[in-house]
């Protein structure tokens, strides 16, 4: 039976229930390695300790339906709390590791959590001070028992890793406390869960500013982690690399739930990406698919060991999160052996992915299209003026309707119904062609966003924090054309008359605020912007300008 035929076995269960299906029949096989720590899970010991997880969550207060924040890179506990959080039905919220303080203080108060989970460090972020300089009142509360201002809803901090901090629990705190925890009490706090209840929110860069919160399902992940790693024709006997981030839905969905629904092995090189530690696992761990965004597999490349390395056990993979330049995905196939490395197009809000290549697809469909459509998801192109159908060949912002669409966005009805229409068609923004035979091309975004090195990025947001700045007048950001990102960020700058300000204060002014990839590369101070007669920024005159000016060259891409 084909993928396209065949019902999945995880239709209608929970991540619990999948999960546990799978540690039954793969008990004694490599479920979650981690070379750099010298440890390796079965299925059998991962899934007792995301039940020993589930415990302690419930003897800190947690339940079903409550939202829980983790903040970190890709650390053990970091797996073991996404697969806790739904044998339990408590609600993941993921938050990016980049983020700074304006950023966690948005996050925190619009979702409502009763718990962080976080790491120290990440480079040269220390998330205690940020988390104290937004919440002063955690370092003199009691651990556990937190009473905010700001975040009426949080009531504990844990710290993932080492010993507890002032007014924090540590990761081992929460498992010790779950030692109290019946196993009547435990089976009855699994009781009465359901695929369609809400299990996951991540993030999606604002365009009114703020980021959205995409609240997904447990059938809306599991679903699509079940098709796209079919695509791949991925069974128990691989070994998926997985270097891409989990708090976003390459890393969860697409890697540990693709994992677990396949009862393939998961192997993460490294907290966060270093192509040296991905290359050191793929050899070391026999990887059979590799995941990453196209700068990942560019950093792979290029790496200085990379010549000596013996990769021959790479079959597939996926490059998606942004458009690859074609000589890279032929360099990806021919040079580093990744002969049935498929693309995928998505977006958090579906998700993630809506299109995929397949394994047995031509080179040619792999580096001109972005697949098409999963099994059960149903696309469609529309006139974005006409609201009308477009011919083949023609683009029109790309809808889609499926199994992966978002419940909406948290707290947000309005955005929701912009997004997704009362036959429940979700809006991409993005601009597509039909080639006739099934397969899609991205071509443009109706959306004014830019995509740097996998990120979305949403120039609305950085425009908003940069009208903070008391000198600044007005601002516009826009992308432009970057061999390495794909895309970087460049502002141009209005400031008031008179006013004291050069590039490295509006560089400045950004970091430590925003996360590192939304501080402008490029800043060009301006008298005035190019406007339409009814006053609108006309932003590609902007960026066709500082193309020519800087020298840039739109790069050809799948």
């Amino acid at each position: 039976m084909s993928l396209e035929t065949e019902t999945p076995w995880v239709d209608g269960l929970t991540i619990g229930e999948v999960l546990r299906r799978t540690a039954k029949e793969h008990a004694g096989s490599d479920a979650l390695v981690f070379p750099q720590l010298s440890l390796r899970y079965s299925w059998k010991q991962f899934d007792d300790i995301v039940d020993e997880t589930a415990k302690g969550l419930l003897a800190i207060g947690i339940r079903r339906g409550h939202h829980v924040a983790v903040w970190g890179t890709n650390v053990p506990e970091w797996a073991m709390l996404q697969l806790a959080t739904a044998r339990i039905g408590a609600v993941l919220v993921t938050i990016n590791p980049a983020y700074q303080s304006a950023e966690l203080e948005y996050v925190l108060k619009q979702s409502d959590n009763v718990a962080l989970f976080l790491i120290e460090q990440f480079k040269t972020s220390n998330y205690h001070d940020i988390l104290n300089r937004v919440c002063p009142e955690l370092a003199g509360s009691v651990p556990g028992k937190l009473d905010s201002k700001g975040f009426p809803c949080l009531k504990a901090v844990v710290n993932m890793r080492g010993n507890a901090k002032a007014g924090m629990l540590s990761w081992q705190d929460v498992l010790m406390a779950g030692g109290a925890v019946s196993d009547d009490e435990f089976a009855r706090a699994q009781e009465g869960l359901s695929a369609s209840d809400a299990i996951n929110i991540q993030y999606t860069s604002g365009t009114t500013g703020f980021p959205k919160a995409a609240t997904l399902t447990h059938r809306n992940i599991l679903m699509n982690a079940y098709y796209v790693t079919g695509c791949q024709n991925i069974t128990h006997l691989d070994r998926m690399c997985i270097p891409v981030p989990y708090y976003h839905c390459f890393g969860l969905v697409m890697g540990t739930l693709g994992a677990v629904t396949r009862g393939a092995a998961m192997i993460i090189p490294a907290e966060y990406f270093s192509a040296t530690a991905t290359l050191d696992a793929i050899e070391k761990e026999r990887a059979t698919t590799v995941y990453g965004v196209p700068t990942m597999f560019i950093a792979m490349l290029e790496d200085p060991s990379f010549a000596t390395r013996n990769l021959k056990s790479l079959r597939s993979g996926i490059m998606a999160g942004s458009p690859c330049p074609i000589e890279v995905m032929r360099k990806v196939i021919d040079v580093m052996g990744v002969k049935e490395v498929t693309i995928a197009y998505g977006l958090t809000e579906a998700a993630p992915v809506i299109t995929q290549t397949r394994v047995e697809d031509p080179i040619e469909l792999r580096v001109e299209t972005v697949g098409r459509p999963l099994p059960g998801v149903a696309v469609r192109l529309v006139n974005s003026e006409t609201g009308g159908a477009v011919e083949d060949g023609h683009p029109g912002e790309l809808w889609v309707k499926s199994h992966g669409v978002m419940l909406g966005y948290y707290k947000n009805p309005e955005a929701t119904s912009s997004a997704i229409d009362s036959q429940g068609w979700l809006r991409t923004g993005d601009l597509a062609t039909h080639r006739g035979n099934g397969y899609y091309s991205i071509t443009g975004r109706l959306k004014d966003m830019v995509i740097r090195g996998g990120e979305n990025i949403y120039p609305r947001e950085i425009e908003e924090h940069l009208f903070t700045h008391p000198h600044i007048e007005q601002a516009a950001v826009v992308g432009l054309p970057d061999k390495k990102y794909g895309e970087e960020l460049c502002a141009w700058v209005c400031i008031k008359a008179g006013a004291p300000i050069t590039e490295d204060d509006v560089k400045a002014h950004c970091k430590g605020q925003l996360a590192h990839y939304k501080v402008p590369r490029y800043v060009k101070f301006v008298d005035s912007f190019p406007q339409t007669v009814s006053g609108k920024i006309q932003k590609f005159k902007i960026r066709e300008q500082m193309i020519a000016e800087l020298g840039l060259n739109e790069e050809k891409t799948a």
